[in-house]
């Protein structure tokens, strides 16, 4: 079963509310996971996990970029929070040709849990 194919399958087996957007590309909405706006995207070798959490903030930046980092080690069991252009972003990959459900399913839930857990610690930095 090929990387494309993986992903879909693991989606439909795990019962995640999706939407395909693309040859390659997936949009999980599941509030059930706190997921919202994840997009899933499958190059040769790899499945890219992304969601935009909120523009950076223009006020108190450096506390906002330290709180970011002190999560990324602390507290994310998968991926990392990350900064593309002024969208912070929280990321996560896999290799789909070793990926199985069970990893799927652990990016997705932590994920949803990082979002849920952190929304308090980084909503206060919203502009």
């Amino acid at each position: 079963m090929n990387g494309l194919e993986k992903v879909e399958q693991n989606l439909i087996d795990l019962g995640v509310s999706y939407q395909e957007i693309g040859e390659r590309t997936w949009v999980v909405d599941d509030p059930t996971r706190g997921i919202a706006r994840l997009a899933i995207t499958v190059t040769d070798e790899i499945v890219f996990f992304r969601a935009k959490i909120m523009d950076a903030p223009k006020q108190k930046r450096l506390e906002f970029f330290e709180t970011l980092l002190r999560l990324n080690a602390a507290d994310l069991v998968h991926g990392a929070y990350g900064l593309d252009d002024e969208d912070v972003v929280i990321t996560d990959t896999l290799e789909h040709a070793s990926m199985d459900k069970s990893e799927f399913e652990a990016v997705l839930d932590a994920i949803g849990v990082a979002l849920s857990q952190h929304y308090p610690v980084l909503g206060k930095f919203r502009d």
